[in-house]
């Protein structure tokens, strides 16, 4: 990494200044004993919500599970667009004076672990000047989530070129595209495109979903009425602490009825849907997917506004393979053509764990594939290395908060011991599965790339907010599996072994 580089040390590096990483930060603070420093590639903090700024963009979730348990969502609408979410972001950052700590367009390159100096060794490029720097840090804490920021996914479509239209993907849209009184096609059928669809249709002439395959869609209102009222009786504090109780319980009841009656679940949900469309609607062929609930998750319409715009003649949704472009719309497999000005590529993200950061352990080149996750936040014999991903069955920032708890717990506990290095040692040749249970195609295409989870607790990928409560909050903080030096037990040879128990 070049000797001749500056060098700072701080006990632990954040990555990313989104809503995990502004979480991890806050936490530290409130820990107190710890030096630390958070690395954002972007010129501004917020990640997910202020990279994307396509029309409508929102949550999924609600504010009262999405928000952090630390600091009540104040606002009426539980169901949030982005501008809402960034000023609650920035007001964490301002509250608990994390500014200081945020050093923005410093995207960490690499990083190598010594076990003879308990230390991480990190490369960072800055990201305006060029300018390469390092710094060296007891922890890495990667809180960027699993997504690349730099590059969305978009399948190949024969003829692309010939469009003469605008051909735009959601997360690099552009500020000056104006689709008023124009015709727009959006591809796809995930949550960025049912989002898409009422928002475009606001100003369009029209705007047609086109989907390979339906999705399951739910409306709910914007407005939680029951949280608006408890925040007034019982003050923002306990108001929030009590909607927040309520809608965890309700989300995971949810799921766990979804998962053990899928049949029931997908005539419940083709009933509502179908209450909200116009008589006759062919509800079979655009709103009844050929997999079961949570397969997938889940996809959101507040109040129902995509049901509104079908309803209204604004938008329509037609379900058909694309056989390619043509110089005046989109040519289907049927032979048809969808007429457009503007086509989106609402088709997904690519997948890249940690920022896309190499690591190395003494030397050894760390392969993702060939760890497994331990306590849904560490990987297996990879020391002092923490991570965050959140739930993908509810709310991303309930894991990120648990997550961020055991970790201060744990530094304690180093701290209380004389400890300065943490690692979770997996047993030989322990069974494995995929890291993430989940059939969104955005995961498929990535699974072979990523980490793996065992088949029991601690090396699950824990998708519970009570399981994980029970682990991370309530939980011990030692194992068997994690082992612990420093400087009074530390020998001169390296303490990490080539893995070999990443096997299916």
């Amino acid at each position: 990494m070049g000797d001749r580089l500056p060098t700072e040390h701080v006990d632990v590096l954040i990555v990313g200044a989104g809503i995990s990483g502004i979480g991890a930060g806050r936490y530290l603070q409130q820990h107190g004993s710890k030096s630390f420093a958070v690395l954002e590639a972007r010129a501004a903090a917020g990640g997910t919500w202020d990279l994307f700024r396509y029309p409508g963009v929102r949550s999924d979730s609600d504010l009262q599970t999405f928000g952090y348990e630390f600091k009540p969502w104040r606002d009426q609408e539980a169901i949030a667009a982005a501008p809402r979410i960034l000023t609650y972001l920035r007001e964490t950052v301002a509250e608990n004076v994390l500014e200081p700590h945020i050093r923005y367009q410093q995207k960490v390159l690499a990083a190598a672990w010594s076990s003879r100096t308990a230390r991480w060794t990190v490369e960072v490029l800055h990201t305006g000047t060029g300018e390469r720097t390092r710094l060296t840090a007891g922890w890495i804490f990667c809180a960027g989530g699993y997504f690349r920021y730099d590059q969305g996914f978009t399948p190949v479509f024969e003829g692309r070129e010939r469009f003469s239209g605008d051909i735009v993907h959601p997360q690099h849209w552009p500020q000056d595209l104006d689709h008023a009184g124009k015709r727009v096609v959006v591809i796809g059928s995930g949550a960025t495109a049912v989002t898409l669809v009422p928002a475009m249709a606001e100003t369009a002439e029209h705007v047609t979903m086109l989907q390979r395959t339906p999705s399951y869609i739910m409306a709910l209102p914007r407005r939680d009425a029951l949280a608006n009222r408890l925040q007034k009786v019982f003050g923002p504090e306990r108001g929030y602490a009590l909607t927040r109780r309520r809608n965890i319980a309700v989300q995971r009841l949810i799921w766990r009825l979804l998962r053990r009656f899928p049949n029931a679940g997908r005539r419940y949900i083709r009933s509502a849907n179908a209450r909200l469309l116009p008589e006759d609607y062919p509800v079979d062929e655009h709103f009844n997917p050929p997999y079961n609930p949570w397969d997938q998750r889940l996809c959101l319409a507040p109040d129902g506004d995509l049901f509104t715009a079908i309803r209204d003649g604004r938008a329509s949704v037609v379900t058909e393979a694309i056989a390619g472009f043509t110089e005046t719309g989109v040519l289907l497999a049927s032979g048809r053509e969808l007429r457009a000005d503007v086509v989106v590529t609402a088709t997904g993200l690519n997948l890249q764990l940690f920022g896309g950061m190499d690591l190395t352990v003494d030397g050894r080149e760390i392969s993702f594939p060939e760890t497994v996750a331990y306590r849904g936040m560490m990987l297996g014999d990879l020391p002092n290395f923490a991570f965050a991903i959140g739930y993908t069955n509810s709310s991303w920032t309930l894991k990120v908060g648990l997550v961020c708890e055991y970790f201060c717990r744990l530094l304690r506990h180093m701290d209380e011991h004389g400890y300065d290095t943490a690692r979770a040692v997996p047993e030989p040749d322990m069974p494995t599965r995929p890291l993430l249970d989940f059939d969104a195609g955005y995961v498929r295409r990535s699974l072979a790339d990523l980490p793996r989870q065992g088949t029991a607790s601690p090396w699950l990928m824990s998708m519970s907010y009570q399981d994980d409560r029970k682990l991370l909050r309530a939980g011990a903080v030692t194992d068997e599996f994690l082992h612990f030096t420093g400087p009074h037990t530390r020998s001169t040879r390296s303490t990490v072994r080539p893995s070999a128990h990443a096997r299916a």
